[in-house]
């Protein structure tokens, strides 16, 4: 167990370095800063002044391993923008992109997990014909589209939910909703999917034939069984989740990471977009390696690979 573990921590960190290194180099070739920031009328004296005094005019390999030494003692610098330390920014709308994307989840594997197993007990039914057309139609749905549907039905036509901003249990409905129904439609099928290779399997003819009730089986021996395909796909849509919120936190004016995020590489802020990244990054990853922790209570076999 400890090698398992010590293993998935290394490939963590080796992840989190790569990651690094991608979000960095491109924000480097994606333009000087100062261009954007100092008004037109600056000389080239206060451009070059200004590079030296955020260190833009370092070399490349000098610049990274001063943002990776700062990353390191969760130091990204001060964002260019606000003046504000830029890991501080990002932190104060963690919160906000926790509670949509948890929210979310919820909802998603509230609808897609019971969904899935119904289409699979009742295969070539109704039920199941019913299931798998929605879970296209919610997967074939933009994000955007949706958005705007949901705003325009319940906010503008019926005014039962606001349409924007973050406070109360209300304001969290339609962008929940919006965000999870996606991330539902893809549950469902593999849900789908994995209790069907399950119910065809010799132990669960066995059981039945043993005269083991329909629900025992479904839930207790086929639904463990086809748990690790489930898990795995729930731990990669929270975590897409996490950083895949741009759009929807943009259409609902929801203060989260993803909207800080646009934002600042539109401003060009550097450090804040470092900041977000590397810690959205590092969520994904320690979501990923609780995930594998489950995959050996779920099969203690995977310990010994």
């Amino acid at each position: 167990m400890r090698i398992f573990l010590a293993r998935r921590l290394l490939q963590s960190l080796v992840v989190l370095l790569g990651v690094s290194f991608v979000v960095f180099f491109m924000l480097y070739l994606s333009g000087d800063p100062a261009a954007v920031l100092l008004p037109p009328e600056s000389t080239a004296e206060d451009i070059a002044r200004f590079r030296a005094e955020m260190g833009f005019d370092d070399p490349f390999v000098v610049q990274y391993a001063r943002f990776l030494g700062g990353a390191l003692r969760g130091d990204f610098g001060n964002s260019i923008r606000h003046g504000e330390p830029a890991f501080g920014l990002v932190v104060e709308r963690l919160p906000a992109t926790f509670e949509l994307a948890g929210a979310a989840l919820v909802i998603a594997v509230c609808l897609a997990i019971p969904a899935g197993i119904v289409s699979a007990v009742r295969r070539n039914t109704l039920l199941d014909y019913v299931s798998t057309v929605s879970a296209l139609f919610g997967q074939s749905m933009p994000t955007f589209w949706l958005g705007i549907m949901l705003i325009l039905l319940f906010s503008v036509q019926l005014n039962l939910l606001p349409s924007s901003g973050r406070g109360t249990l209300e304001h969290l409905v339609l962008p929940a909703i919006t965000l999870g129904l996606f991330t539902t439609a893809r549950i469902t099928r593999l849900t789908r999917s994995g209790m069907l290779e399950v119910l065809n399997q010799d132990y669960i003819r066995t059981a039945r034939a043993k005269g083991v009730g329909n629900p025992p089986v479904v839930w207790k021996h086929a639904l463990k069984n086809a748990a690790i395909p489930i898990v795995t796909i729930v731990g990669i849509e929270l975590g897409t989740l996490l950083g895949g919120s741009v759009i929807t936190e943009t259409i609902f004016a929801w203060p989260g990471v993803g909207r800080l995020s646009v934002q600042a590489i539109y401003n060009r802020d550097y450090p804040v977009v470092q900041a977000a990244v590397f810690l959205l990054a590092s969520t994904f990853v320690l979501v990923n390696l609780l995930v594998d922790l489950v995959y050996t209570y779920l099969d203690p076999r995977i310990r010994l690979r």
